[in-house]
């Protein structure tokens, strides 16, 4: 899988506003100065999240940025989709629609199958999770083996 930079930059957008959330709303200015995110890159995600429903923005002079929905109940499978599409695609279709001959049949299945990897993980780990530092077990079992820092 490969984590482009707008995912990133949306999850830890969406770290901030959880973070600061008993403050109020909080500024595309305020996000990318804590985040080092690119002000003109920040808005247009901020944009597709509050398409998704993930944020709302909110004017006048404390206005900013909101999450849309507790903290909890967004996810980083949630927040991935939002910004740029399927968790995994294969020449743009959905693992289910790729068709292939006889001879490659089997990668449908691979696709498939590493799409419900990243599912176990992605989905169970909320902007509330990250906010605290308190990841889920999966998460943590996972990380914990050394094997998964290893380069291949």
């Amino acid at each position: 899988m490969r984590v482009s930079a707008k995912s990133d930059y949306a999850l830890r957008a969406l770290i901030e506003i959880a973070v600061q959330r008993d403050k109020g709303a909080v500024s595309a200015e305020e996000l990318g100065k804590r985040q080092d995110i690119p002000s003109g890159f920040l808005q247009s995600i901020l944009a597709d999240l509050r398409r998704a429903g993930v944020v709302v923005s909110q004017r006048g002079q404390a206005g900013g940025w909101r999450l849309a929905t507790a903290a909890e109940s967004i996810s980083v499978a949630d927040v991935i989709r939002a910004v740029d599409g399927p968790l995994v695609s294969v020449y743009g279709l959905r693992p289910e629609a790729v068709e292939y001959n006889a001879a490659a049949s089997g990668l449908q299945s691979v696709w498939v199958a590493a799409r419900s990897g990243l599912r176990d993980v992605l989905e169970q780990v909320s902007i509330a999770d990250l906010a605290s530092g308190s990841l889920p077990d999966v998460v943590v079992e996972r990380a914990g083996d050394q094997e998964a820092w290893r380069p291949h």
